[in-house]
């Protein structure tokens, strides 16, 4: 369904040059969910923008929909429902007034249209809303609205960037549902971007982890985890301590993969349960105060911060790749 080849995007701004995509390579087959994982700036939606022809890469190739996205982007178009992150409709419209006028830019007989929004509604949890004014709509109506819009034409492909921004959980919850039968009942591939850690793990098939325009890691979420065997092991430590808690620890065979972390150290250990608390006692006969103990398994967080460093919460740092 996608087929990408050394896509590249490079900005001109004030400073100079930022190369916001740098050259990545994916596939994407049809009847997938599959997510572009990364923090804000990582890259992301300037990757999705190029793919939906709302940007022109600076470098590279790419199949959408069996389109070539630069000799053919009408046909890209075509196929293609893109769903923005801010969303596009007019607060002052009612529903069904915006799906109509969208299918309308498709061409789609009245007809048909109007039977398409009736279904898109129902499907959508947006049954009884066609004469709401999309400004009395809730935040996750909206944005199911959105969805909506993006699928009147009934595109193979669909592009959802940070489908659940803004939303309260149980609307982002709803929404997650809505995502899964978007694949199970309309048929749809799906890319969605999200710096969401429970987003990319509940919904997708397989994730990119995208870092300052980079593909720094792809698979399923359980083989990505994978990556990092064994328990995640936290300590808490005094900012004074923590040159002589990472000496101690560094030295110890059963602790690997040592990382600072906000307010201590992190280390992999086989089996958490029991070799935690001897660690601590070590740490507590060098004099090294511990504030907290704290055992788990691996996340994608985790195996962001073991590829890049930090973690994919943290901000993104000064020439970070822009969306």
């Amino acid at each position: 369904m996608i087929e990408a080849r050394g896509l590249a995007r490079t900005f001109k701004t004030r400073r100079g040059a930022v190369e916001a995509v740098r050259g990545i390579d994916f596939d994407v087959e049809a009847g997938e969910i599959v997510g572009l994982l990364g923090p804000n700036g990582a890259g992301k939606t300037t990757t999705q923008r190029m793919l939906s022809t709302l940007l022109v890469p600076t470098a590279g190739t790419a199949t959408v929909a069996g389109s070539d996205l630069l000799k053919d982007p009408v046909g890209v178009r075509r196929k293609l429902g893109y769903v923005a992150q801010g969303g596009s409709t007019n607060p002052s419209a009612k529903v069904d007034e915006e799906l109509l006028t969208q299918a309308e830019l498709y061409g789609i007989p009245k007809a048909t249209a109007k039977q398409r929004a009736s279904e898109l509604r129902s499907v959508l949890d947006l049954a009884d809303l066609g004469d709401r004014l999309i400004k009395s709509l809730s935040g996750g109506q909206k944005r199911r609205l959105d969805i909506a819009l993006g699928l009147m034409h009934r595109p193979p492909l669909v592009f959802l960037d940070e489908p659940s921004t803004g939303l309260d959980p149980q609307s982002r919850a709803n929404l997650w549902t809505h995502i899964r039968s978007l694949r199970d009942s309309q048929g749809a591939t799906i890319l969605l971007t999200t710096h969401y850690l429970d987003e990319a793990d509940a919904l997708c098939d397989r994730i990119f982890i995208i870092d300052h325009g980079k593909i720094v890691a792809s698979g399923t979420p359980a083989e990505l985890k994978r990556r990092i065997s064994g328990d995640l092991v936290t300590f808490e430590v005094q900012e004074e301590d923590v040159d002589r808690a990472k000496e101690l620890l560094a030295g110890r065979p059963e602790a690997r993969d040592l990382t600072q972390v906000d307010k201590g150290l992190r280390v992999t250990v086989d089996h958490g349960d029991q070799q935690a608390l001897p660690l601590m006692r070590a740490l507590d006969g060098a004099h090294v105060r511990v504030s907290s103990l704290h055992i788990a398994h691996p996340s994608l967080d985790d195996v962001f911060l073991t590829l890049t460093g930090r973690s994919l919460r943290d901000e993104p740092q000064p020439g970070a790749a822009v969306p």
